[in-house]
């Protein structure tokens, strides 16, 4: 039977669990306790967090969010890094405190969208650009057809504009 600050934790990891976008488990151990401090407050500058978890809490409170796939993603030493806001953030911010630091950080795999997905589709995420860009970026192309057939399309009125307008210029003259 769980104590009551079991409980709580079981809750609040619940919480975490439905409220994030991304979830990325590391294996933590052999990281120095400045690196994991130095992680975290890069997390939290972009409005992710970092957790230590028991296994066994952390797959009671996905049972009792519904997400019962989370507990795949949970073995041995494991930090859960919960994004909330935009799901690619996450795995920016974790594979640039890797790279930048050298660090020790294992990455495992994570949970989006209700799917676990391989370190390597983490990975594959993180060097995507940001979500403005990319939106940026598909209005363009949305945009390139249509901006093409108005050019198009106003070209033959544009020449004969032009033709009336010399017309005009050569009747004025003589």
């Amino acid at each position: 039977m769980p104590t009551e600050k079991k409980r709580q934790i079981i809750a609040e990891l619940a919480a975490d669990f439905r409220r994030s976008t991304m979830l990325i488990s590391t294996d933590f151990s052999g990281l120095p306790v400045n690196e994991l401090t130095d992680l975290r407050r890069r997390l939290r500058e972009r409005s992710v967090s970092y957790r230590v978890v028991k296994n066994r809490l952390a797959s009671l409170a996905a049972k009792a969010a519904g997400l019962e796939e989370i507990g795949d993603i949970m073995e041995a030493s494991t930090g859960i890094v919960f994004g909330y806001e935009d799901p690619i953030e996450a795995a920016k911010v974790v594979d640039e405190f890797v790279k930048a630091t050298r660090s020790r950080l294992v990455i495992r795999n994570g949970f989006m969208d209700g799917k676990v997905i391989s370190a390597g589709q983490l990975a594959a995420l993180a060097v995507l650009p940001p979500r403005p860009e990319l939106l940026a970026n598909l209005l363009g192309r949305l945009q390139a057809p249509i901006t093409g057939m108005v050019t198009v399309l106003s070209g033959p009125v544009r020449g004969l504009a032009t033709v009336l307008q010399r017309r005009a210029d050569q009747m004025a003259a003589g």
